[in-house]
């Protein structure tokens, strides 16, 4: 098991080049078993999540093949239709492959998930979309089971009590792609990566309209066809790269970087004191000021993602005030806080918020990673604190993030992953 060794207190600076989103590409991945044809999907990070899809697709029949960042799928021939729980343990968004099972072979058996232990994440309004398409769905000995002579469209109200979900309104949508009718998802989510899959489905020949709104209308065909497709650049990582060139009072441009799909994030930087150039080929951050501190409640797109929170957090650490940071899509997110307080930050948790007392500087400490962003948090830390942070677990940032300690590097970051 390898860990990060961090000297900290290096100013970066230079550019760096922003990967395709891994949360588009999971589900687009999974699409394919939508039809029988061949695929080219452009813009793939090497991710440890990413060979995990690739292991599902190729249990499920598939044939999957990575040159470079290009990845090449070929569902032709038999498709089996259960995705194990040696697999979709692993990693949650396995669990895309059951919309798409569905809408083909109209039968399912998918484990329950797993992935990063940051609170309960139930699949109950997958199974609601599924099911207003007609499919028959049961939770039997830790799988999801599913069974539909024919899908037919419907209307569905798919929002949740916490608000919209991106894995059942992705999981619906790719089932109704193939179903008889016309569906309507109402209360669907808006995120980049919904958009992105709808566009990566109508390239194959779907007719879906609305996405990127809060109501989404699919007609259903027959058949789908293969194509190639470049998928977005990743706006997690870009705004991780964006709060390490600011926690660390440097100047890194961001290749590639969308800044329609940061608004959020970028706003909150502006107040923090950070400068953002929005240019035509990616983003330019700069850090020359005090930490201002800044409330930040994260929600559904357009609202700050959670996904940044924990990045935030740790920035927030460092500020000239006190802050507020509020999850309210993942109430359990914040178990990178006790490792950060291990470093000197003053943070306190109250059920879904922490309240963030920033100090003059980190120290260097050996802390652990939980989960995935909680990972970058801590890398984001080390960087800035002074002294050695040694990161242990780092196959969780290894999920969502190619080589980001090269990539730091490039930038004047001292950071070296090391074995046990």
């Amino acid at each position: 098991m390898d860990k990060f060794i961090i000297e900290g207190g290096n100013r970066l600076g230079g550019e760096v080049e922003i990967k395709g989103a891994k949360n588009s590409i999971l589900p687009i991945l999974a699409a394919t078993l939508l039809t029988e044809d061949e695929f080219v999907i452009e813009n793939v990070p090497l991710l440890r999540d990413i060979f995990t899809m690739k292991k599902v697709l190729e249990t499920l029949g598939a044939s999957v093949s990575f040159d470079q960042n290009v990845i090449s799928v070929d569902t032709r021939g038999t498709v089996g239709y259960e995705a194990p729980y040696e697999l979709v343990k692993q990693m949650r968004a396995s669990y895309y492959v059951l919309g798409p099972l569905l809408g083909r072979l109209g039968r399912a058996r998918v484990s329950l998930p797993g992935g990063c232990a940051i609170g309960p994440r139930p699949v109950d309004l997958h199974i609601k979309g599924l099911r207003e398409l007609g499919a028959n769905i049961s939770v039997v000995h830790g799988y999801i089971e599913g069974f539909a002579d024919k899908l037919e469209g419907s209307y569905i109200f798919l929002e949740g009590t916490n608000g919209p979900s991106v894995g059942a309104t992705i999981n619906t949508m790719m089932a109704a792609s193939r179903a008889s009718g016309n569906t309507i998802i109402e209360g669907a989510a808006m995120e980049p990566e919904v958009m992105d899959v709808a566009n990566f489905l109508n390239r194959c020949g779907a007719k879906i309209r609305g996405h990127g709104t809060r109501r989404i209308e699919i007609k259903g065909v027959k058949e789908l066809s293969g194509c190639r497709y470049r998928v977005i650049p990743d706006r997690i990582e870009a705004g991780t790269f964006a709060v390490a060139a600011a926690i660390t009072k440097g100047e890194v441009f961001l290749q590639n970087a969308e800044g329609s799909h940061l608004e959020a994030v970028l706003k909150k930087l502006e107040e923090i004191g950070v400068s953002i150039s929005r240019e035509r080929n990616g983003i330019k951050v700069k850090m020359d000021k005090e930490i201002n501190s800044t409330d930040i409640e994260t929600g559904p797109y357009p609202g700050f993602p959670t996904d940044m929170q924990a990045q935030f957090t740790s920035l927030l650490s460092l500020s000239n005030g006190v802050s507020l940071v509020r999850d309210k899509v993942f109430e359990g997110r914040f178990m990178h806080v006790p490792e950060l307080v291990r470093m000197g930050a003053n943070l306190r948790r109250k059920s879904d918020y922490v309240i963030v007392k920033g100090v003059p500087f980190l120290s260097g400490a050996k802390v652990m990673a939980s989960d995935l962003r909680a990972s970058a948090a801590l890398v984001l830390a080390g960087l800035a604190a002074s002294g050695t942070t040694e990161i242990r677990r780092i196959y969780h940032i290894d999920r969502g993030y190619e080589n980001i300690e090269k990539r730091l590097q490039s930038l004047g970051a001292q950071i070296w992953r090391r074995g046990e």
